[in-house]
This record gives structure tokens, C-alpha cells and sequence, in this order.
């Protein structure tokens, strides 16, 4: 397979940063109330992402090494200052609703990770997909959280009523429900690995601990 699309499919599926890598739990479990808030708060990071991974890239070479923990943080917050501006302005309800948790996608473990395990050490092209890849993946699994949760919670997704109001469960619009939805997700995933006779999902990493022994880390699980 084209070493581009595996990267890109790697996100996706077999190194999803959510149901495999374990990454981003604070906003995944916060704003997951509602499918728009997950899509909104997957594609604002994805871009970002994308974003980060390429100018991280291209300027490798050039980065101290001492140093490029604080420039990558500042190349990350720079792009999600640009995108807090275009959300306040565009989307203004999506800005009132995710709040914090969109400046706070500087300190994002996915973002910080990838810069660090992949951007940092591979072409542009490569990160590029790598960042499409992750975000995509990241994207999904927040909206596939947020709609369970708004149908089981509410009834409703994306504005649309699925079950009666009497069938609504309002702990799953709650913190708990979170946990509850992404521990029966993380299960789920679990199970098909080892259907496919791949090892369950772990972060017991023996190297930084960012990308939980995934095949861009090149370092094996404990």
C-alpha cells in the first residue's frame, strides 16, 4: 500500500487517537454533549493539526532541539488563535458551547504528540497525511461519541428527534455518560483487535508515552 494512504488510513482506524491511542481524553469527555460539538471541536483540532504537522515539518531541520517543545507550542497556538478568531466570528453558538476547550487545543496531547513522534522526524507530505489522518480519525470518534450520547441523553441528534422524550436517559448528557459511552467504545475496538488476532489497546509505552507503541513511534508496547 502507498505509504501515503497508509498513514492517512493509519489515523483512521489502526491508530485512532481517540478508541486506540487514548489521546485527548479532557475534550473528548467534555464537549461530546452533542454530535456538532464533537464534529465542531474533531475539525477545529484537525485543522490545526494539519496545519502543525506541515510548518513543524518543513522547518525540522531548522528547530534546537533544546528548544522545540516551546516553538512547537508556539506554531500550535498560532494556529489556534486563527482558528478561535474564525469560530467566534463565523460560528459564534459552536464558540459559546465548546469555550475553553478551543484555546485549550494548544496543550492537546494529540496535537503535541504528533508534532513530536512524526512531524518532527518525517517530510511534509508525509505529516501532511499523518495530520489529515488523525484529525479525520479524531473527528469521527468525537462525533460518534457526541450522538450516542445527545440520542440516549436527549433523543435528539444534530437538531433531529430519534426517540421520545420519555425514553431520554439525562446521565448520558452528564459527565458520567462520557465515561460510560467511551468505555463501551474502547470495548467495542478492543474486541475487534482480537477477533483479528492484533493485541487489545494499551498505553503502557516503553518510550514517551505519546503514542501508545504505535507503528509512527517505531517503539514496541511494554
Amino acid at each position: 500500500m502507498n505509504k501515503y494512504l497508509q498513514r492517512l488510513l493509519a489515523g483512521i482506524l489502526t491508530e485512532n487517537p481517540t478508541f486506540v491511542l487514548l489521546l485527548g481524553m479532557c475534550p473528548t469527555l467534555a464537549v461530546t454533549t452533542s454530535a456538532i460539538n464533537g464534529a465542531g471541536m474533531g475539525l477545529s483540532t484537525t485543522i490545526v493539526l494539519i496545519c502543525s504537522n506541515v510548518i513543524i515539518s518543513l522547518f525540522r531541520k531548522a528547530i534546537p532541539n533544546k528548544v522545540r517543545i516551546p516553538i512547537f507550542i508556539i506554531i500550535v497556538a498560532t494556529f489556534v488563535t486563527i482558528i478561535q478568531f474564525l469560530i467566534s466570528g463565523f460560528v459564534p453558538d459552536l464558540n459559546d458551547s465548546l469555550g475553553v476547550y478551543i484555546p485549550l487545543i494548544v496543550v492537546n496531547c494529540i496535537i503535541l504528540g504528533r508534532a513530536e513522534a512524526f512531524a518532527s522526524k518525517n517530510g511534509p507530505m508525509l505529516s501532511l497525511m499523518d495530520g489529515i489522518g488523525m484529525g479525520i480519525g479524531f473527528t469521527i470518534a468525537l462525533t460518534i461519541l457526541g450522538a450516542i450520547r445527545e440520542i440516549l441523553g436527549s433523543g435528539c441528534v444534530f437538531g433531529f428527534r430519534i426517540l421520545p422524550e420519555q425514553f431520554s436517559i439525562s446521565i448520558f448528557v452528564l459527565a458520567p455518560g462520557a465515561f460510560f459511552v467511551l468505555a463501551i467504545l474502547v470495548a467495542i475496538m478492543n474486541k475487534i483487535k482480537m477477533k483479528k488476532g492484533k493485541p487489545p489497546i494499551t498505553t503502557d509505552c516503553k518510550s514517551c508515552g505519546l503514542c501508545a507503541g504505535s507503528e509512527a513511534c517505531g517503539k514496541e508496547s511494554a
